[in-house]
């Protein structure tokens, strides 16, 4: 099965939209029509640049998705703060993430609140980024599949298979996050391996097949081949490597090498 790959490049709370237009224009400039042709290219920037990028992307044609960091799961109303999937969609976001590890930890969002998070964006016509992942000690103890399965069946609970198939995954441990060590590409294809398993008993073998399974945790342009080689694994969520538009070029470009 050969599904297209996929590289979202999360920008967590870093870049003014002035910024956000001198990054997207130099990574469009450092990718070429055979990359575009090869690689889905996703940046996921903070709210308020939001509109920059999308000016930039419709002005210029620049053949890169982009999306949100997060969703209200809410439609409108006495919610400060928030943002509603119709705002999202209304500035053409095609991707939200949904479940980032930095969510549930800090602002406490449980599986529950994710899986009303999923639907918002599925009712808006857009792509959830369903992110699961372990910490520490759930993968020294040995229990990190059960772990991650459990969120992947709480977050789907109640879905039909049309919307299974609008949804892609991240499995991004969490001890790889931002701390510079990166679970091997055989921790990686376990995991990924054991998603597309359960997506087969959760949906059917069709939908599981054509899913797309990333990988988020310290990617970088060093280790992103040896991650790609893996049969599950369809591409990256990116951190902080994606702030370097030259950097997540050659992350892109994954596909020149294998």
């Amino acid at each position: 099965m050969s599904r297209r790959p996929l590289m979202a490049g999360n920008w967590k709370m870093n870049l003014n939209h002035l910024e956000a237009i001198a990054v997207t224009q130099k990574l469009a400039y450092s990718l070429e029509e055979r990359d575009f042709d090869a690689v889905d290219v996703v940046i996921i920037p903070p709210f308020t640049d939001i509109r920059s990028v999308q000016t930039l992307v419709d002005g210029d044609r620049l053949r890169i998705s982009y999306g949100a960091q997060d969703i209200s799961p809410e439609k409108s109303g006495a919610f400060t703060g928030d943002i509603s999937g119709s705002m999202l969609k209304k500035l053409d976001c095609s991707f939200v993430i949904v479940g980032h590890s930095e969510r549930r930890a800090i602002h406490g969002e449980s599986d529950e609140l994710v899986n009303r998070k999923i639907r918002a964006v599925l009712d808006n016509e857009m792509t959830p980024i369903f992110c699961i992942g372990e910490e520490l000690a759930i993968r020294e103890s040995g229990n990190q599949v059960e772990y991650v399965l459990n969120q992947v069946r709480a977050g789907l609970k109640g879905l039909h298979k049309p919307d299974l198939k609008k949804i892609v995954f991240a499995y991004e441990p969490v001890w790889a996050i931002g701390t510079g060590k990166t679970a091997t590409p055989e921790d990686a294809q376990e995991v990924c391996s054991a998603i597309r398993n359960e997506l087969k008993k959760i949906a059917n073998e069709e939908i599981a097949e054509n899913a797309k399974i990333l990988y988020g945790g310290s990617v970088k342009s060093a280790n992103v081949v040896d991650i790609m080689r893996q049969t599950d694994v369809d591409g990256a969520l990116v951190g902080g490597a994606s702030l370097d538009p030259e950097e997540f070029a050659r992350i892109c470009k994954f596909h020149r090498v294998i």
